[in-house]
């Protein structure tokens, strides 16, 4: 029975947060920090699951990890979404403005087709950016940082170099006339998901969820050790997507992690991906040196 109700826990999660969104009241759903308040309430319940239904034991959270994740996920509601609504999100806006670019009946349709536009627009361009990332050396080297974590848990999807995390979160979405609510909805939901395929909990969600969204068992293939084997399953939260484009792989892994699973310090992290320059520096350095030093005996 505990097995069963962990398998249901996602689908149900999801169908909560569309109620909750739906029916919330417009002085909380006007919030900007009431997306923030029920991301951080979705990561701690799931986070709290990983307690009662641990998936691997090899996963288990530490508190190393655990202060690690806070520190990404505290990096993503702060200077992530910054820069990703002032460099992203309102140039976009003005030049939808400037353009004269309009969608008044997106504010006609109905709240969950609006939702479902949101979540396919966000997760399309998200599925694309992943793509790229797995298939070009310098887009790969600001994403590689986040395959080289050597668990999965509940806030392991913040995990990563913050240009990466920048390029993740673009979208068009400031494009279209979409009730503020529907895209908080949105957000909320491919969240969760999210949240799921990365967390250390023994659920395996029926099969018309898996159809549709991302678990576990399809992202944790996509952390698998082996570099060819990540390259699919890209879509964060919508597998769908994968299954569109034949980038859709079955299967599970319970060992994942790049770089001879060498975990990295949030300061690797962050200088990764300009290690390939660091080190050509030093080494076009030590020549010079050396050259030097040989003109100097001669």
């Amino acid at each position: 029975m505990k097995k069963i109700a962990l398998d249901l826990v996602p689908p149900a999660t999801v169908a909560l947060i569309v109620l909750f969104w739906s029916f919330a009241p417009a002085a909380w759903t006007g919030n900007p920090r009431s997306i923030i308040v029920a991301s951080i309430v979705t990561i701690a319940f799931v986070q709290a699951l990983e307690w009662v239904g641990e998936r691997h034991a090899g996963w288990r959270l530490t508190w190393r990890e655990f202060f690690t994740d806070v520190f990404y996920v505290i990096l993503g509601f702060t200077v992530i979404d910054l820069l990703s609504s002032r460099l992203a999100e309102e140039p976009l806006t003005a030049a939808k403005h400037a353009l004269g670019f309009s969608t008044p009946w997106v504010m006609h349709w109905p709240f969950l087709v609006q939702v479902a536009l949101v979540m396919f627009l966000i997760e399309f361009g998200q599925y694309w950016m992943h793509r790229l990332m797995h298939n070009s050396t310098p887009f790969w080297l600001t994403h590689a940082p986040h395959h080289h974590v050597t668990q999965l848990n509940a806030m392991k999807g913040s995990v990563g170099n913050p240009i990466e995390l920048f390029l993740i979160s673009l979208s068009v979405v400031a494009l279209f006339d979409v009730p503020l609510v529907a895209v908080f909805c949105a957000a909320n939901v491919l969240s969760a998901v999210s949240i799921f395929a990365h967390a250390n909990v023994r659920s395996d969600p029926p099969a018309w969820y898996a159809f549709f969204f991302t678990t576990i068992r399809h992202h944790s293939l996509h952390h698998s050790v082996p570099y060819e084997d990540t390259r699919c399953n890209y879509a964060n939260s919508l597998i769908l997507i994968d299954r569109v484009f034949g980038t859709f792989r079955d299967g599970e892994a319970d060992v994942v992690g790049q770089g001879d699973r060498k975990r990295l310090s949030i300061r690797e992290q962050f200088v990764f991906p300009f290690v390939p320059l660091i080190d050509a520096f030093k080494a076009r350095r030590a020549h010079g040196k050396a050259s030097s030093g040989r003109s100097a005996t001669v």
